[in-house]
């Protein structure tokens, strides 16, 4: 919780591009964290090692680009739509040195939040419950901070109008599935592979505005869209590699541990012979030839 707050705070002293372009930087600072912490392993005479790297820059540079160039406006639907159009005056009493700190502040936490969870995943491999707890604490100590912060009681006040429906998608999807599902994959691929996807969001949210709102797109979303498929299906395809290689280290480690030296090969033969039938020959009485199974 202390990212939202932080990367709200620094939206409120910056502004709302500078913010949003601010945050494309987590895949990158969850690599390197995941690098310091052993949490991905890097050789640089493999190329998909090198792919991995690579494909995390091309995903922030297409995320840059989608944020702060705009371009030509493309028509896909020709439908009247309207671009909207930020204040091109700034205020001046905008704090830049204070609000990047604060966005900074915000991608470190939420980055350290992912690298925190693969380590407690590793220990307590229940994805469910361990989201639970998060909302649980998360909802406890965002109340006793509201309580502090917010005097008013009237920004408690939900009513039957969007201000619920927002505060009940935020709860549910935002924070209970989207954690479960984060967990999950960090359990399964790793927190790199799971922030590789967070500059998808604007994708997406991009295709639903043309579609859904009417909204002309630029041509620097376009591009912007292009470049960051093409960063992520680079880092899927070094983690696929990745992962292959670490199982097959495994099974060769596997079969090191049990190592056959001379004498469990004697071992193993000589109980095979005294585990098996032998004929012996024995002497009777009516013939001197005749055998007996042992």
């Amino acid at each position: 919780m202390l990212d939202q707050n932080l990367y709200y705070l620094g939206m409120m002293k910056t502004t709302a591009t500078y913010s949003s372009a601010f945050v494309n930087m987590l895949p990158a600072v969850t690599f390197i964290l995941a690098m310091i912490f052993r949490l991905e392993k890097i050789n640089l005479k493999k190329i998909y090692s090198v792919a991995k790297i690579i494909g995390t820059a091309i995903t922030v540079v297409g995320a840059m680009v989608m944020t702060l160039y705009k371009g030509p406006i493309v028509d896909f639907i020709k439908s009247g739509g309207v671009a909207h159009h930020g204040n091109t005056t700034e205020s001046a009493d905008k704090h830049w040195v204070t609000g990047t700190i604060m966005l900074l502040g915000s991608i470190l936490s939420w980055s350290s939040y992912f690298i925190l969870q693969s380590f407690t995943l590793k220990m307590y491999p229940a994805e469910l419950s361990l989201t639970a707890w998060i909302c649980l604490m998360g909802t406890v100590e965002n109340a006793g901070l509201s309580l502090i912060m917010v005097r008013g009681l009237s920004a408690w006040k939900l009513g039957w109008d969007s201000r619920l429906l927002a505060a009940a998608y935020s709860g549910i999807v935002c924070s209970g599935i989207a954690y479960y599902v984060q967990g999950v994959v960090i359990r399964k691929r790793g927190p790199v592979f799971l922030t590789s996807f967070s500059p998808l969001c604007m994708i997406i949210t991009a295709a639903l505005g043309t579609f859904v709102l009417a909204e002309k797109v630029h041509l620097g979303s376009i591009l912007g869209a292009i470049i960051i498929v093409s960063g992520l299906y680079t880092v899927v395809w070094g983690k696929s590699k990745d992962g292959r290689n670490l199982e097959s280290d495994e099974k060769s480690k596997g079969l090191q541990e049990l190592p056959i030296t001379n004498n469990a090969k004697s071992i193993n033969v000589n109980d095979s012979i005294d585990g098996a039938a032998r004929i012996v020959k024995i002497p009777a009485s009516n013939s001197p030839f005749s055998t007996r199974r042992t």
